[in-house]
């Protein structure tokens, strides 16, 4: 009977010793099974508390040293693929595949492309099995950022709550704890109000009269001057005041009455038109508005061997595997494997390209992973041709690069497939 790569119920695997130091992997002092600091946690803080747990929320300008008894890790207990440099020993459970499912998965693939013929994938020998176990390790760094920008908006009056009141509060005294997200949530923005921060101040553009000079009527842009009453040749009559038909005679002009003159057009010649910043009011109410987001930065790394180089990073991190390590922190540190070398380096590596986290972020936590995706390369030949193909995932997804002998669209397929026919 064929087994899976892992075993997912450790009882079958018994209580050998073989994976006894596996069973905690992450600091000394991690407490298994533990749960992460929930967003209710969070918000139920303000109940007993002024300020976040320093655990999620540390001072902007400090760096704290990771708490070794914070840092919890999950592993999956069955252990994990690779010797002590990554290579594969005949010791673990692995993926197999007979010659049955192997052409099956094949022709699956094959049916689903326009032009592709499954002759090959029906007849040609199977001339290699390879395992190519991949390994992925990913750090997410879970950051908020606040930000503060000035706005205004015209004032009409009523009160404002200034700094006479009570003094401003920075950005990062605000208590956001109600709208605190779940962790690791992709992206959340919000916008607050910083209290105490507004102030009545006197419009620039119209020097808080709530008019300013209409450009039409003082087409020479005297400044400060206003030019009430001026009127306008009209542009119906031409400043006639009459209509001249092709008769011979004449009509009043409707538009103005018969006097060849009209009013501005822009201002009815007051002079004066109604200033747009602060719509005629004089004045601005200007306010600090706080923009805070919360957002994760992801680091992915690849490790695989020569065998499966050509298969895209992307199409592995979508594959289904088995997580050898789950820790997470406030700052991640790299996971540790008793007995393999070429793990613990990987780990370093994944840590070491953490993503840059802005001036203006801080961090709340981190969530550090190593995953094993199987991976299975199988070559068929006929006489003298072959093709390469990868069995990727417990999902079992083909990935076939670019040869594949028995398509018949000459380099079409690209083209329907962006068309999407």
């Amino acid at each position: 009977m064929e087994e899976p790569l892992f075993s997912e119920n450790r009882s079958e695997l018994g209580e050998s010793e073989k994976w006894s130091s596996y069973q905690y992997v992450g600091r000394t002092g991690s407490v298994l099974p533990t749960a992460s600091v929930s967003v209710d946690e969070i918000r139920s803080a303000a109940a007993s508390s002024d300020y976040y747990p320093p655990s999620i929320h540390a001072a902007l300008l400090t760096s704290p040293e990771p708490n070794p008894n914070e840092q919890e890790a999950i592993v999956y207990q069955g252990g994990y693929v690779g010797g002590d440099y990554g290579g594969s020993t005949n010791e673990f459970q692995r993926q197999i595949l007979d010659e049955v499912e192997i052409r099956e998965l094949l022709i699956d693939h094959v049916g689903h492309r326009c032009c592709w013929g499954s002759r090959p994938a029906r007849t040609w020998k199977i001339h290699a099995v390879e395992d190519c176990n991949v390994y992925i390790g990913s750090l997410e760094t879970f950051i908020e950022e606040r930000e503060i920008i000035r706005e205004t908006e015209p004032y009409h009056g009523g009160n404002i709550v200034g700094k006479d009141t009570a003094p401003e509060l920075g950005v990062w005294e605000l208590d956001l704890r109600s709208q605190f997200p779940v962790l690791f949530i992709p992206h959340k923005e919000t916008r607050t109000k910083v209290p105490h921060s507004e102030i009545v101040e006197k419009c620039t553009d119209c020097a808080g009269k709530g008019d300013i000079v209409c450009t039409t009527c003082n087409a020479n842009q005297e400044p400060g001057i206003n030019k009430e009453n001026q009127m306008f040749d009209c542009p119906t009559c031409y400043g006639r005041g009459l209509i001249a038909h092709r008769d011979g005679s004449d009509t009043i002009c409707t538009k103005c009455s018969g006097k060849g003159k009209i009013p501005c057009a822009t201002c009815g010649s007051r002079g004066l038109i109604k200033c747009k910043k602060c719509i005629g009011s004089g004045g601005l109410l200007s306010c600090n508005m706080a923009i805070v987001r919360w957002k994760t930065l992801s680091t992915r790394k690849v490790s695989a061997t020569s065998g499966a180089a050509s298969v895209p990073d992307e199409v592995f991190h979508r594959a289904k595997g088995v997580q050898l390590c789950n820790t997470q922190a406030h700052q991640c540190s790299p996971a540790f494997f008793a007995d393999s070398f070429f793990l613990n380096k990987f780990s370093s590596e994944v840590i070491a390209e953490r993503a840059s986290v802005p001036p203006t972020a801080r961090v709340i936590c981190e969530r550090h992973a190593i995953s094993v995706v199987p991976v299975t390369r199988v070559t068929m030949a006929h006489r003298d041709r072959s093709f390469s193909f990868y069995i990727i995932g417990f999902s079992r997804e083909v990935y076939l690069k670019d040869y594949y002998p028995s398509r018949f669209c000459w380099g079409l397929c690209p083209c329907l497939e962006w068309l999407k026919l």
